[in-house]
């Protein structure tokens, strides 16, 4: 079936953000007087929203709501500062975009990102795509793999579950895709593995940007 709508998660897929979340999420470490990481270390850490990356940062005798909550309360603001310092589409990314724009494909964001952060992250890389839907993580709405996410996006964009397609790095993102019924594609330039993606059941797997196309 043609598609309608391609839903692309954010961190790893359309941006390699990696490096500004590290930086922050060791800035509030180093406030609060707990060991640092190497950035190396932080794409084990990503994928299931701010608190959960900063829990899995924290020592383990240390992660405890209470922490992480402190955590959050430096990250954001120094995030929302800081986060388009390193931070950068991945190689294809914006022609992708653009082609499938031009195709009159609709695009949409789904984020584990809390929602401020993604809006003004996305609107700052790409401020020439008319998405349709920019969603990152609010607390009103489960987080993924949970498909609230995905059905309120299917809904604004009025299309089926099998006129869309969903785009991510993640076991996340293809167990999100799948339980919202959605065809999933994952992409290895991101924070996952492929043994990864295709252990979660991605339906396809790609290496560039343009193998995309093909899909859709």
């Amino acid at each position: 079936m043609k598609k309608k709508l391609v839903i692309f998660d954010l961190d790893g897929t359309l941006l390699d953000t990696i490096e500004d979340l590290a930086v922050s999420a060791n800035y509030a470490l180093e406030v609060c007087g707990y060991p640092l990481h190497e950035v190396s270390e932080y794409p084990r850490f990503v994928g299931n929203g701010i608190s959960k990356l900063l829990e899995r940062a924290l020592p383990v005798e240390a992660r405890c709501e209470r922490e992480v909550e402190r955590l959050r309360q430096l990250f954001m603001p120094y995030y929302d500062a800081h986060n388009a310092v390193h931070t950068r589409p991945y190689a294809g990314v914006e022609a992708l975009l653009d082609t499938l724009h031009t195709c009159g494909v609709m695009l949409a964001v789904a984020s584990n990102k809390y929602h401020s952060a993604t809006v003004q992250i996305v609107k700052h890389y790409f401020p020439t795509i008319p998405f349709v839907a920019v969603l990152g993580q609010r607390d009103d709405v489960p987080k993924k793999p949970h498909p609230a996410i995905v059905h309120e996006i299917l809904a604004t964009a009025q299309v089926s579950a099998q006129e869309a397609l969903y785009v991510g790095d993640s076991d996340v993102d293809m167990h999100t895709a799948s339980s919202a019924g959605v065809e999933s594609v994952g992409v290895t330039w991101g924070f996952r593995s492929e043994d990864n993606l295709r252990e979660a059941g991605a339906c396809h797997i790609i290496h560039r940007a343009d193998n995309l196309l093909q899909w859709v």
